[in-house]
């Protein structure tokens, strides 16, 4: 199924329900089906896949883009049960800084894991864990608890989350990690962190939350990001980028530039 089949029934999904002036609008995973059969096209077996392309993975059609005001753009929501919400959000494309320092971490990651290793999500969720970069980043002594988390959050419907972390900090305190993995072509959501967020809430109400995203840099190294929600949207927090490297090439200088750093604050 070519992506521009699956832009021509989001497009006339949209503009079905659309007029001028609006901010939102629902629509019925039904309507994906029958709007492929008014069309004449050929659905896969998983009909979400409409969707999740557009969430994560291909810019939305031109002609749905046109009618977003400056500054904003569609996005689509999970609303409930086999319903989708279209919404204008804030326009924010959340992509690594290629201005920011790597660090260099000593490779743990078992040898016949980097021999199969990719560059897919999975990969990149392997390497995180094996190298606890959770903790590097956070501060806080991490651990994973489950893997691609799929479960029902009210009012919103099903959120998967791709790692899920427990852990604590020195004064006691408890954390849940929810982790938002990218690999490959795949773009790091806004909206799939919302929903991250609101699953910690719902299942994990007395752990301290605290969203993170993980992405490949085009080199190979790794960019962890943070993300709080605020009462102006959804915020980067903070951002640093891993290169796991053999011990042999993490030199002295390279120690003591980390260690300058540190007291520099």
């Amino acid at each position: 199924m070519s992506t521009n089949r699956y832009s021509l029934i989001l497009e006339k999904i949209f503009f079905d329900h659309y007029e001028k002036g609006m901010k939102s609008f629902s629509f019925k995973r039904v309507e994906i089906e029958s709007t492929a059969a008014k069309l004449g096209i050929s659905l896969p077996k998983n009909i979400g896949d409409l969707v999740y392309s557009f969430r994560f993975r291909t810019e939305m059609p031109k002609t749905i883009v046109a009618t977003a005001p400056a500054g904003q753009s569609w996005v689509i929501k999970l609303s409930g049960k086999a319903t989708y919400l279209f919404v204008l959000d804030r326009q924010w494309i959340i992509q690594p800084n290629p201005g920011l320092i790597c660090i260099k971490v000593p490779d743990s990651t078992p040898g016949i894991i980097s021999r199969y290793a990719l560059d897919d999500e999975q990969s990149l969720l392997a390497l995180v864990r094996y190298n606890r970069l959770v903790d590097i980043f956070t501060g806080v002594a991490s651990f994973s608890l489950q893997n691609h988390l799929r479960t029902t959050v009210e009012g919103v419907g099903q959120v998967e989350v791709d790692e899920l972390y427990v852990g604590i900090d020195r004064r006691g305190a408890h954390y849940v990690f929810p982790l938002q993995a990218k690999g490959g072509r795949d773009k790091m959501s806004g909206v799939q962190i919302e929903q991250d967020i609101a699953l910690c809430a719902e299942k994990f109400p007395q752990l301290l939350c605290r969203a993170l995203g993980a992405q490949f840099l085009p080199d190979g190294a790794i960019a962890l990001m943070e993300f709080a929600d605020t009462s102006e949207g959804l915020r980067l927090v903070a951002e640093r980028h891993y290169r796991l490297v053999p011990r042999e090439a993490l030199s002295d200088e390279d120690i003591q530039s980390y260690r300058a750093m540190n007291e520099q604050g």
